[in-house]
């Protein structure tokens, strides 16, 4: 069998080998949304896939919608050539339990996939007609954090954003100059109200909309390409809102054993796909089961009752305590500290590195012992359940392929939230004191370790992609096993990564000690958890 509109009407050979199928008339929510589109969403990768859409399938299921998303990608157009056009926008999605157990389900709430092309006519004047369509309601993204910066480490704009600026509506190539393009052309048509929301895992998420979607605009408006009612549309909060949102799903690359269970059971045509862009993409997502999306209540024209299918709707300042809570104590501190270890120590899985007694009583100790004393409590979501959640099932599901080696991509732009915003909070407690903490600092020391590209064993590695890995690692040049001198302390020091200098806080000669401990020689980076961890 292959994945079609056509090959899921034989119902029961799918469900024969537990697939579950749509319960809708895929061609009448196809026709309904072409006609009155409502949701268009940019970011046609997995997570859009194995959550996104699968939350709206619940709608569709239950009759509680009738009309589908519009999936676009205005990045790596291949995504939609290779794994959206052949399969009629379905997706298999495999949800994998720690038990072993594969739940399958098509998803067909996609339904229609175009790429944000200019040179592709019929594309984008699709995207003009459904952003100056009255009855498109939200407009979200699942785009990365990178998405949506339009300007280098020096504050100066991207050459392709300097491009769009001096271009004008007419001819956009960023995402960002993109959608304030459409949006122009939606103000032009009749000021009609809408959404921009993020799904994206970063801080102030619609905030970062709002300022790159009106910085491009008061760019143009200087130039003359748009009048001052756009500007004043766009921050106009009864008609263009830009909520906040929280999202939490582990959707990795697809993993090669999900592809073989696939075709053993007699499912064709699984391959799995890499792009010229580099876009690990499959007909199917594999994913965890555990998922969390939070969105401020703040929406113009309507949006989908995704409440009954899990998504959680709050105020703005609970969004925040969510995020806060996952971000600073009780999932990515402990995502960071396994990455850089599980580097050293030569592991390929997280889930490997959580049957490792060492490693897990490092998350441990970050997550139970240093976390729950500082973390905020968003009250909709239970700090210790989610930790436990967390350890117990999540990081420990030997089905999910996720990597240390990716998680360590970009960690200096990660410690100073994921670390830094704890250690702040035992400085301004009165009853705790930061140099008391020691999984924390174990976790920056191993960071430094990490650094140096050189494994436990003695052996050499390359680190993963780091904006800052050139200076961090010529700070740390010449620096080998057995050596007690090094110019860490200006690592240490840098307010700019971890949000404070650690030694003002008093953690930075700890983590300096820690650091030489894991020098000593081959086996010191075990011998020094082990340590301070007994």
């Amino acid at each position: 069998m292959v994945l079609s509109k056509s090959t899921i009407k034989n119902r029961e050979a799918w469900e024969a080998i537990g697939v579950k199928l749509p319960k809708f008339d895929i061609d009448e929510i196809s026709k309904n949304t072409k006609e009155r589109p409502q949701w268009v969403h940019f970011g046609a990768g997995n997570i859009f896939r194995g959550f996104v859409a699968k939350a709206h399938q619940t709608l569709l299921d239950s009759k509680k919608v009738d009309t589908g998303i519009v999936a676009v990608e205005s990045f790596d157009f291949e995504i939609i050539d290779k794994v959206y056009k052949p399969y009629d926008n379905l997706t298999l999605l495999v949800l994998m339990n720690a038990n072993g157990d594969f739940d399958k389900t098509v998803i067909a709430s996609i339904t229609e996939a175009i790429t944000a092309d200019k040179n592709r006519t019929e594309d984008y004047d699709r995207l003009v007609e459904i952003f100056e369509s009255s009855s498109l309601q939200m407009v979200s993204f699942t785009i990365t954090e990178k998405g949506y910066a339009l300007t280098d480490a020096d504050g100066d704009y991207i050459e392709i954003v300097k491009k769009d600026i001096e271009n004008g509506p007419e001819h956009p190539l960023h995402t960002m100059s993109l959608v304030t393009a459409l949006a122009y052309r939606r103000y032009k048509k009749g000021k009609y109200p809408v959404t921009f929301v993020s799904m994206d895992n970063c801080s102030n998420n619609g905030d970062r909309i709002k300022e790159a979607l009106l910085t491009i605009a008061k760019e143009w408006l200087k130039r003359g390409f748009v009048d001052e009612g756009f500007v004043t549309y766009l921050q106009d909060e009864e008609k263009t809102a830009y909520p906040l949102s929280m999202i939490d799903k582990i959707t990795p690359r697809p993993s090669e054993t999900v592809k073989e269970a696939l075709e053993q059971e007699g499912i064709e045509n699984m391959d799995i796909i890499v792009t010229a862009k580099n876009s690990y993409m499959a007909p199917f997502v594999n994913a965890e089961v555990s998922e969390y999306l939070v969105i401020e209540d703040k929406f113009t024209n309507g949006k989908p009752p995704l409440e009954e299918a899990g998504i959680i709707f709050t105020d703005r300042e609970t969004v925040n305590k969510v995020e806060t809570m996952k971000v600073t104590t009780c999932l990515n501190p402990l995502h960071t500290a396994l990455a850089v270890t599980g580097c050293l120590l030569g592991y390929n899985l997280i889930a490997d590195e959580m049957k490792d007694p060492l490693l897990r009583r490092l998350v441990e100790k970050i997550g139970y012992d240093e976390g729950l004393k500082v973390v905020v409590d968003p009250k909709i979501i239970n700090p210790k359940e989610f930790l436990d959640e967390v350890v117990n099932e999540r990081f420990s599901n030997p089905f999910i392929p996720d990597s240390p080696q990716r998680i360590a991509t970009d960690t200096s732009q990660k410690v100073g939230i994921r670390f830094g915003e704890t250690i702040k909070s035992y400085v301004r407690r009165e009853d705790l004191d930061p140099a008391d903490l020691v999984g924390i600092p174990l976790a920056i020391a191993a960071w430094c370790r990490y650094l140096l590209g050189i494994d436990d064993n003695g052996n050499k590695f390359t680190i993963s992609p780091d904006p800052l890995a050139d200076t961090l690692q010529g700070i740390l040049e010449g620096v080998s096993l057995g050596d007690t001198t090094s110019n860490v302390k200006g690592i240490l020091s840098n307010k700019t990564i971890f949000g404070v200098d650690l030694y003002e806080v008093g953690l930075g000669e700890k983590i300096e000690a820690m650091f030489y401990e894991m020098l000593e020689g081959k086996g010191a980076v075990r011998r020094t958890l082990e340590k301070y961890l007994a």
